[in-house]
This record gives C-alpha cells, sequence and structure tokens, in this order.
C-alpha cells in the first residue's frame, strides 16, 4: 500500500536499535517500511544513528561494530530502495545527536528543506520537541518545513513498553529547560562535547538496567 503525503526531500527515521545479530528491530521495521510506503517518494532517505550508550553494539562476522543507521540502509536497499538515494547518520547516539547530526551532516550540506520524521509512537513527543528545537537555531539562512509521523508500537514485551514510555516521560520532562540554555548551534555543539554523557571525553554514559534496555 501507498500512502501520500505532501512531496519532501527527505525522509528521517531516528535508530531504535538493533537485534544481537544486527538486524533492526520489529518497531524500527515499521518506521522503515512507513518511509518506503510514502508517495511520492522522497529524495533522500537518512536513517539515524550510530548506536547508543546504554549497551554494546552487535559486531559482525569480522568482529567490527554494526552502525544501527548502516543496518536501516541496509534493510531499505533489501526492500528496493537505490543506495545512491540514502544517506546513513553515522554519529548519533541518542535523539538529541539525531538530529543535530542529521542537520550538519546531511541536511545542511544537501540544501534539504522539507523533512519528513518517521518514529515510533512511543517516542514521537520526544523526538518532535527535540527536531523542532534543533532546527529553530541559528545559523540558517531560511527555516525548514518539519513533519512528523508516529508508527505503532510494535514487537515489545509489555513490561518493556512501560518501562520505555515512562523514560521518555522523563526524559521530555528533563528536555524542557535544557532547551532554554543555547541560542545557536554552535553552543549546542560545545555542550554536546562538553557535558554529554554521550559524546563529552569526561562524561562517562550512563548505561539502563531496567525493562527499557530491551527498546534500544
Amino acid at each position: 500500500m501507498t500512502i501520500t503525503i505532501n512531496a519532501v526531500d527527505a525522509v528521517l527515521i531516528p535508530g531504535g536499535g538493533l537485534s544481537a545479530s544486527g538486524e533492526v528491530t520489529p518497531w524500527v521495521q515499521a518506521r522503515l517500511e512507513r518511509a518506503i510506503a510514502l508517495t511520492p517518494q522522497p529524495q533522500f532517505f537518512i536513517p539515524l544513528s550510530a548506536g547508543t550508550t546504554h549497551k554494546p553494539p552487535p559486531l559482525n562476522v569480522e568482529g567490527f561494530p554494526i552502525l544501527e543507521s548502516v543496518a536501516a540502509a541496509h534493510y531499505l536497499q533489501q526492500r528496493g530502495i537505490e543506495g545512491d538515494h540514502i544517506l546513513p547518520e553515522t554519529v548519533s547516539l541518542d535523539t538529541i545527536g539525531n538530529a543535530y547530526f542529521a542537520r550538519v551532516q546531511h541536511v545542511e550540506p544537501l540544501q534539504l528543506k522539507r523533512l519528513h520524521v518517521i518514529t515510533s509512537a512511543f517516542h514521537l513527543p520526544r523526538t518532535q520537541a527535540i527536531f523542532t528545537w534543533i532546527f529553530s537555531l541559528p545559523p540558517f539562512t531560511e527555516p525548514w518545513q518539519l513533519t512528523f509521523e508516529a508508527v505503532p508500537d510494535v514487537g515489545m514485551a509489555d513490561a518493556a513498553w512501560q518501562a520505555r514510555c515512562d523514560r521518555e516521560h522523563a526524559s521530555l520532562a528533563a528536555f524542557q529547560p535544557l532547551k532554554l540554555r543555547f541560542s545557536n548551534l554552535a553552543a549546542v555543539h560545545r555542550w554536546l562535547y562538553a557535558e554529554h554523557g554521550a559524546y563529552a571525553i569526561a562524561q562517562t554514559p550512563r548505561r539502563l538496567n531496567n525493562a527499557a534496555l530491551e527498546t534500544y
């Protein structure tokens, strides 16, 4: 089935974890399948995320880490999307990073303006808040057109889904005062590499130890 939306330059698909064998999870498959179903087809598909700080990445047969966005890119190719239309974002380790590195790695260099973000229902409120914030920060030549869409939460055990929903709610609340600290993209860059647990060398990432870990 094809689903029509207004034409967009790129569809952005946040990362959502890999299986132990390096395959995209069922809830990420749902995001990718929705992206594939868009018509007219976007010029670019941009799967996001290198991985997560909450657990080690799966390794390929040669012992190298499998990046989430690369696994998602392979999934898109297997479903018929041409490789020159797929732009993996290969740096980010969280949702703020998804938005920041999507902007600086692909969106700005290619001058993409019409962006459609697809993620799971449990992830959408925080995703929308973060992406809207990151893409509102100067400098930019003209505003981006951002739209958002949720796909159903599938493939999760009930306890894991509830734990992740609780974590999303708490993380969104923690984000609200954070965004008031920064007035431009350079300030976010300084914060990422000075304070953020996923990127700053002086910080130690905090690993999860509850049921929500299954959703990363």
